[in-house]
């Protein structure tokens, strides 16, 4: 019996119970969708955690104080300072170091434009070297310069969030807003950076200001809360994290081996989550991979159920001459046709579900996953056919003609 012909009985043989085979080809459809979505979701929340934390700089590091001491010769833990920050810019100690600057936070700062206020999260206290180490881009007038920093100019650059709840439709450049009662002028606004759902703060709800001024009316001069250092280039990024280390150890007077501050490597946290984030993907992906387990369950049980009630017409047609092969071939291209036509309609329920946000995260497909779930389901009809096609085969004519 040719192919085509083994194919029109197989496709005759499920219209016989569209029900029975649509629900059939539901089953896979739900373990591809599944597959193909969940993967999706589990992207996605990796590609929006990566770029959050790639907004705070790919060739950055962030030094913080520690708590701990440095040694037991040590009295007490140095607190960073602006000075620590000079003396990482240095050619001779630190050739990897492109720029360093100093950062204070300033708690709670309500700020106010006649008669609207807004409690800013973020109100920074730094040097221009900020904005290219953390990628931070103005999209509208400038950012502050050395000078104004150098004379405590009350300028600031305000996130776009500040913008919206501040200001709204008004331009916002040139106007002053009073900060926990001290006039700041705005002198840019920076472009939109994107709010995260999962935790991270607004990343859009700042004000960047110079240092000197913020520490001369929002906080007080002495110690800084971080130091945030540009390496030369994004390769460089372990090199510097070992001048800085080394430099400071200096500084401190640190001969132990555990320093009083940290020195934050961006690109070790993101590798770490990348690495946590592909095994989350391999995670949900291998959860929603027992639907199509299940679905191959729901062939085998099908198929079987269809080789009882045609046990009959098996008998007759082995008793005219059909060959075991193509009672064989039409009962394993009935569970692939179920099977290659619930992942098809899978593929294209993934595929559109992803369209859509699913607990504030953007899917992101990935076509691996397409491809692999769609030959896992042609390979579910071919393996939990086979024993169904087998029993169906191996009957005998005389016997299946007995059966009522």
């Amino acid at each position: 019996m040719r192919p085509l012909e083994i194919l029109r009985f197989a496709l005759r043989g499920l219209s016989a119970n569209k029900l029975r085979s649509g629900l059939t080809m539901l089953g896979i459809l739900i373990g591809v969708g599944a597959v193909i979505l969940l993967v999706a979701v589990g992207n996605g929340s990796s590609v929006k955690i990566k770029s959050s934390i790639s907004s705070l700089g790919a060739g950055a590091l962030t030094v913080s104080s520690s708590t701990s001491r440095a040694s037991t010769t040590m009295t007490q833990a140095k607190k960073l300072s602006v000075a620590d920050a000079g003396a990482l810019v240095d050619p001779v100690n630190a050739p990897h170091v492109k720029s360093s600057s100093p950062v204070v936070n300033a708690s709670s700062a309500t700020t106010t434009y006649g008669s609207t206020s807004h409690s800013i999260s973020q109100f920074v206290g730094t040097y221009p070297g900020y904005f290219e180490a953390a990628s931070k881009k103005v999209a509208t007038g400038r950012m502050f310069t050395d000078a104004e920093v150098k004379s405590g100019a009350k300028v600031t650059v305000i996130g776009q969030t500040v913008v919206e709840d501040l200001f709204g439709q008004v331009d916002p450049l040139g106007k002053k807003i009073n900060v926990n009662g001290t006039y700041f002028t705005v002198v840019g606004v920076l472009a939109e950076a994107g709010s995260s759902s999962t935790g991270f703060q607004d990343a859009d709800d700042v004000a960047v200001a110079p240092l000197t001024a913020v520490q001369g009316t929002l906080t007080s001069y002495g110690s800084v809360s971080q130091i945030v250092v540009q390496a030369v280039s994004a390769d460089d990024v372990d090199a510097a994290q070992a001048e800085v280390t080394s430099v400071l150890n200096q500084r401190h007077g640190i001969t132990g081996t555990t320093s009083d501050f940290q020195v934050f490597n961006q690109a070790s946290l993101q590798s770490a989550v990348a690495d946590s984030s592909e095994t989350f993907t391999v995670l949900l992906g291998a959860v929603a991979a027992i639907s199509l387990l299940v679905g191959g369950i729901g062939v085998t049980n099908i198929m079987l159920v269809t080789v009882t009630e045609r046990t009959r017409e098996i008998g007759i047609r082995k008793a005219i001459g059909a060959p075991k092969g193509a009672i064989l071939g039409q009962f394993i291209a009935e569970a692939t046709v179920l099977s290659l036509s619930g992942g098809v309609l899978g593929v294209l329920a993934g595929v559109g579900g992803s369209q859509f946000k699913i607990v504030g995260v953007e899917p992101v497909i990935v076509p691996s996953s397409i491809a692999l779930a769609l030959g896992v389901s042609v390979a579910i009809g071919l393996f939990f056919g086979s024993y169904p096609a087998n029993r169906a085969a191996g009957l005998r004519p005389i016997e299946a003609l007995r059966h009522q």
